[in-house]
C-alpha cells in the first residue's frame, strides 16, 4: 500500500524572514581610540548589562614611534601612516554617528618634540582631536579594563601593560575588600591611582610605575647586538634594572592570593603560541591562565626558532615577529622578579578601560559582579 501524501505537501511554504538585527541607537554608542607607539586601535561599543557590546573596531600597526629613539621626533613617514589610519577611524565614527568618545595618544606623543604639531595636523586633516594622556591615567585605565579578570581570591594584584613605548605596572592591595567586591573595587578606580576614602570598599594602590621601555623602544635600544640570544638576555636584564624604584620589587610575595594580569600584544601572542593557534581567537586567549613554566617554554621556543623562524611562524604573525622578543624579555623579567604559579592573560587594555570609564561615569552600566 502506497503511503498517503500528507495534506499540503508540495505547496510552497510561507516565506519566513528572520528579523534584521536592530541597529544600535547612535546616542548609546561610545568610542575609544588608543594611538600608541606601534599601533592605532579603536573600539565602538554600546553598554550591555555590566559589560559592553562591540559594534565596530579598527586596528593597524602604524609604527608612529619609528626612529623616535634616535631623533626625538615623529618622522614624516610615521605621521603619514598614522593619519591614513586615523582617517579610517574618522569615517567609522561618522558612519555610526558616535557622540561619546575619547581619543587618546600615549608614549610616542608624550616624548616626541613635534607631537603638538602632529596633534594639530591630525585635527586639520581628519577632524579628530587627540588627547595626550599622562602615564598615570594610562596605567589606571589598563587596570580598570582588567577588572573582570580579577579573581575574588586575589589579595595582592599586579597589573602589567606592556606597550610599544612604555610599560605600566600597578600593584594593588585588595586584602581589606570583601572577596565578592574585589572586581567592583577595581572598577571604582576612576578617581585615579591615589588612595581616597569612600563609602565603598576600595582597592589600595601600593605603588605604580611607568617604565619608558616598551616592545619598540627596548628593541631599538639593543638593535645593534647581532647575537639573538645575547640581545634577548641584555634586554631582559636592562628592563629589570629599570624596575628598581618600584616599591614591591624587592619584597617576596606569597604565591597564595597573588595574581598577575598581563595585558599586551606580547602576552596574547605568547598565549596564542602556547595554544598552537594558527588563527588568533580572542575567546580562547582572553582570561587564559598560564604557568611560568608554560611561558618559559614558549619563549625558549622563540629563541630556538631565531629571527628567520619567528618571521615564518603563523602563531606570531607578520605585525608582531619583530617585536616579540623585546616583549618576551619584559615578560620574563617580570616573572623573575615575582615568581608566581599563574599569569592571567588579558586581551584588553587602554581602549576597554576608556570605554568602561566613560560608561561608568555616565551611569549606563548595570552594577554587577562582572
Amino acid at each position: 500500500m502506497a503511503p498517503k501524501r500528507p495534506k499540503g505537501a508540495g505547496a510552497f511554504p510561507k516565506a519566513v524572514e528572520s528579523p534584521a538585527p536592530k541597529k544600535p541607537d547612535s546616542s548609546e554608542l561610545y568610542a575609544a581610540l588608543d594611538l600608541g607607539t606601534n599601533s592605532c586601535r579603536m573600539l565602538i561599543a554600546q553598554p550591555k548589562g555590566n559589560q559592553f557590546h562591540v559594534v565596530d573596531s579598527f586596528s593597524k600597526s602604524v609604527q608612529l614611534g619609528s626612529g623616535l629613539e634616535k631623533t626625538g621626533r615623529l618622522s614624516r613617514g610615521s605621521m603619514r601612516r598614522t593619519i591614513q589610519a586615523l582617517r579610517i577611524c574618522q569615517q567609522k565614527l561618522k558612519r555610526h554617528r558616535v557622540k561619546h568618545m575619547r581619543l587618546v595618544a600615549t608614549e610616542a606623543c608624550r616624548r616626541a618634540r613635534n607631537s603638538r604639531d602632529f596633534i594639530k595636523q591630525v585635527r586639520r586633516e581628519t577632524g579628530l582631536q587627540l588627547e595626550i594622556i599622562p602615564p598615570e591615567e594610562e596605567a589606571r585605565l589598563a587596570v580598570i579594563s582588567c577588572a573582570p579578570l580579577v579573581s575574588t581570591k586575589t589579595e595582592q594584584l599586579l597589573v602589567v601593560d606592556i606597550g610599544g613605548g612604555s610599560t605600566e605596572l600597578v600593584w594593588i592591595d585588595l586584602s581589606k575588600v570583601d572577596r565578592i567586591e574585589r572586581p567592583k573595587a577595581i572598577m571604582r578606580m576612576h578617581h585615579g591611582l591615589q588612595n581616597i576614602e569612600t563609602m565603598f570598599p576600595t582597592a589600595r594602590v601600593v605603588d605604580w610605575i611607568s617604565v619608558p621601555l616598551g616592545v619598540a623602544t627596548l628593541r631599538d635600544q639593543f638593535n645593534d647586538v647581532e647575537d639573538d640570544a645575547a640581545r634577548f638576555a641584555l634586554m631582559s636584564w636592562f628592563f629589570e634594572e629599570n624596575l628598581s624604584e618600584f616599591a614591591p620589587y624587592k619584597d617576596e610575595q606569597p604565591r597564595e592570593g597573588f595574581q598577575i594580569v598581563g595585558t599586551s600584544g606580547t602576552v596574547t601572542t605568547v598565549a596564542a603560541s602556547h595554544l598552537g593557534l594558527r588563527r588568533y581567537d580572542r575567546t580562547k586567549v582572553d582570561g587564559l591562565r598560564m604557568t611560568s613554566e608554560q611561558i618559559d617554554a614558549v619563549i625558549n621556543d622563540y629563541l630556538r626558532l631565531g629571527p628567520t623562524g619567528r618571521r615564518k611562524d603563523p602563531r606570531i604573525g607578520q605585525d608582531r615577529h619583530a617585536l616579540i622578543m623585546s616583549g618576551s624579555a619584559i615578560l620574563q623579567a617580570l616573572l623573575r622578579c615575582w615568581p608566581t604559579d599563574r599569569l592571567s592573560v588579558a586581551d584588553r587594555g587602554l581602549r576597554e578601560g576608556l570605554l568602561y570609564a566613560q560608561m561608568s561615569a555616565d551611569g549606563v552600566l548595570e552594577d554587577g559582579p562582572f
